[in-house]
Parts: structure tokens; sequence; C-alpha cells
């Protein structure tokens, strides 16, 4: 349910990754809390055993599941709360897998709950927006730092970070910075007033994601 939840949103890691975590770590869980049948009672009896070895081991082999649909395009950190719900689809299944089952359904209500009703708050609680922001003018007739910043404060913009970058050969010059709005119509009207300036020649608008 909880991979259904993410292949509806076309996360990396949907319905079949996140019920092979599950099932890979019920098994692993269930041969550890039943070693007695496949080592023997002899055997145990002159060894101590910890299957909480075993929970610690899903646990610690997962973060590099988890790893692996996390990443980075430019400013932008992608995947992390798909990389948090396999970590905690694997902790649900060490407690279906030792048989805690009241507690397992609880938690996979709660990570439902958590995915799909903070999703629906997030998109009434008032947040900012964040962009990466390079404009390209020729080198002869770029306008300064000030004008730059005085065009993104019409389009309801503030301007940090700024970094500059010339080449002479290509008869280029580029102002780099991040931006922030509260309204997420913003970046529209900012690409739109950006095409309509003849002196920008490029310019790469990207917005930093979740």
């Amino acid at each position: 349910m909880i991979g259904l939840e993410r292949s509806v949103r076309s996360r990396p890691a949907g319905f079949r990754t996140h019920g092979l975590v599950c099932l890979a770590s019920a098994l692993l869980m269930v041969v550890s809390t039943h070693q007695s049948e496949w080592v023997g009672d002899g055997f145990l009896g002159n060894i101590a055993t910890d299957p909480t070895r075993m929970a610690q081991g899903i646990m610690t082999g997962i973060g590099f599941l988890g790893a692996g649909v996390i990443f980075k395009d430019g400013l932008s950190v992608r995947g992390l709360t798909t990389a948090a719900s396999v970590w905690i689809t694997s902790a649900l299944g060490i407690l279906y897998g030792i048989g805690f089952f009241l507690p397992a359904v609880l938690g996979t209500v709660a990570t439902l709950g958590t995915l799909a009703l903070f999703h629906f708050i997030e998109k009434y609680v008032p947040n900012e927006y964040y962009a990466e922001l390079r404009i390209r003018f020729s080198a002869t007739d770029a306008p300064n730092e000030a004008e730059v910043i005085a065009l993104l404060r019409e389009q309801g913009f503030k301007a940090g970070s700024l970094s500059y970058r010339l080449d002479e050969k290509e008869g280029w010059f580029e102002y780099g910075m991040v931006i922030q709005s509260r309204n997420i119509r913003h970046p529209t009207e900012l690409a739109v007033a950006l095409r309509g300036d003849g002196r920008v020649h490029e310019f790469h608008l990207m917005p930093r994601g979740e």
C-alpha cells in the first residue's frame, strides 16, 4: 500500500520495490527468530543468539537502497521522502516478520496517513519558492547588478548569492543567483518578463525541489 502511494506519484521506488523490501525484511526476521528449526536445539544450547542483530543489519543495509533513490539536480534534492518510505517499510517488514501484527498494522496506517495527509496539508501551508537563476547578456550591453536586482524585485523576487561570469571570447556576461519568492506564480511571470527583454540572450530558471 505504501509502494502503491509512491507509484501513483511517479516516484522512483514504487509498488514492487516497497513490496520486496517489506517481504525481504519479514523473511529475514522469520529466519532469525526460528533458528532452532534450522540449526538444531543442541547447537543453540551452546551459544547465545540475538535476533535483534538481524534487524540492525536489515536497517543498515536498506540505507544503501534508500540512497539510490536520492538524487541532486542543481540546487534540487529529490527522493528524500521516497527514501524515508523505503526505510520505514523495512521497519514494518521486521515487525510483521516477528509477529508484532498490531503495531505493524498501526505503523502502516500511520505511514500512509503521513504520506497522503501531509502531502495534502503541504499544499495549503505558506512556503517560499527558491530557484537557481542564470541570466546571460551581451558583454557589451550587460546591465549592472542594481538593474538586474530591480528587475527581479518588480517580479516579486529577492536575490542572493550572486555570482558573475565573463567570456570575452564568446562575448557574453552572465549573472548567477538564488532567487526567492512567496508566490508560486511568480516564476512563470519572471520567465515571460525575461523572454520579453531584448537584452537577455539566454536564461536558465531551475526550481529547487524536495
